[in-house]
Parts: C-alpha cells; structure tokens; sequence
C-alpha cells in the first residue's frame, strides 16, 4: 500500500505523514518501523521491504524520505511503483516538487495523493534533520541537543530522530573495520564521512550505544518510558 505526500510546504506534508504514521502504528502495534531516505537507501533493502513481512506476518511501516533526491534511488522506486503499491507493507513517501510524469505514475497505483502547497510570501526554511548525525558522529553533545530541539519543534517524531541516530551509529559501526565502501557496504560518501567520525568514539562505546537505541526503541513502544524524553537523555549523557 502506498500513500503519497509532497509538495513545496514540507513542513504541513511532514506533519500529515507523521501523524499516518502514528495512526497506523496505533492500530499495528507489532510492525515494524523501517526509514529510507536519499543517502541510507540501496536496491535489495527496497525490495526486501516491499515484499517481505516481518514474524507472525506482520506488516512494516516504512518511511520514505525525500528519496528522489538521488536520481538513481527514484528510477528504481518508480520502476517498482506496482510492487510497492501491492505490497502487504505500508509505504508512505514524503517528497518536494515532483514532475508530472512521475506524480502521474504514482496517482494511478498509490491509495492516496496528497499535494501540500506553500501559500505565497509564507515559504520557511525547511530543517535539515541530517544535520543531527554531523553533531553526533563530530560528538558534539551541546549542538546535538540544540539540533534536537529544532527538530522536535519543526514536528519530528521520535521514531525519525531515532532512526536518523541509528543509521549514523550503525554506519560508524559497519566501517570499523572495512577499507572500502563496498566492503562496508555503504555509499562513498557516507563512507568517508562515517570514517572521520570514529576518532571521536571507541568502538566499544558505539556498541554500547547502539544496544542502548536499540532497547529504547522497544522500550518505548511498550510503554515503559516517554520516548521524546529517554532520547533527549541519551544526548545528554553522550
């Protein structure tokens, strides 16, 4: 199933996605919640999402986030638009302008197309969430912190932030050791990047942290602690 919002109002498309999310997450409590965006994105893991099923076939909610800012990441998703949209998974994709041709595609499979349009004079900067992983891979706590806040603010929901921290602390941990992007199994880019972090942490903190995100994620969900809150804490004490 395939739900689609885009638009130049980011911040009102980002919103009604967010709160899709929560509704469908409500009303699912056992699926999985899975991001894909322009820089953490590769073929197999969206094809993996679009026709597999978690345990006990529960469904995944997967999150797509301005995707088509990579050229090649959007021919793929449009070429396998049919198999998302039939997919038992639930895909809800957030995006900016998009052409005709493409917008065309996607209304005849998608379950809903929404466009969000700014309203003249009124446009606002969008925040760039990926900001957060530079200040946590540079371990810069107080602009982390700052950078949290923004994006509370700007309507970002704790799985996204989280989700964002995950990736940046899981690509530190997929470079440890490989020499090469490939090896690691990640872009160029994100590769070079993740690398100049590791200074900054011993590899046995990144692990630690990493069990620590991840057992807030479920902590969470269970309804064991607030989970704006255990995130905020885990900056602090970075």
């Amino acid at each position: 199933m395939l739900y689609f919002f885009y638009g130049s109002d980011k911040d009102t498309a980002r919103e009604k996605m967010n709160a899709l999310a929560e509704a469908l997450r409500k009303k699912k409590p056992d699926a999985e919640v899975f991001r894909i965006d322009a820089e953490n994105w590769n073929e197999a893991k969206l094809r993996e999402l679009s026709v597999g099923q978690g345990l006990f076939n529960n469904s995944y909610i997967v999150q797509v986030i301005s995707l088509f800012e990579n050229k090649e990441a959007k021919e793929i998703f449009v070429d396998r638009l049919e198999e998302i949209a039939e997919s038992p998974n639930i895909f809800i994709v957030l995006e900016g302008e998009v052409d005709k041709k493409t917008l065309l595609a996607i209304t005849e499979v998608a379950e809903k197309v929404q466009l969000f349009e700014n309203k003249e004079g009124k446009k606002k900067p969008e925040f760039n969430i990926f900001s957060l992983t530079d200040a946590f891979g540079r371990r810069d706590k107080k602009n982390l912190w700052v950078l949290y806040q923004k994006a509370v603010a700007g309507g970002a929901v704790p799985e996204e932030i989280h989700g964002i921290l995950f990736w940046q602390l899981k690509s530190m941990l997929l470079v440890t050791t490989a020499k090469t992007a490939g090896e690691a199994g990640v872009a160029p880019f994100v590769f070079t990047k993740a690398k100049s972090f590791l200074k900054n942490y011993k590899e046995e903190e990144l692990k630690t942290f990493s069990s620590k995100l991840v057992r807030m994620y479920h902590d969470a969900h269970r309804g064991l602690h607030d989970f704006e809150i255990a995130l905020e804490r885990f900056i602090l004490v970075l």
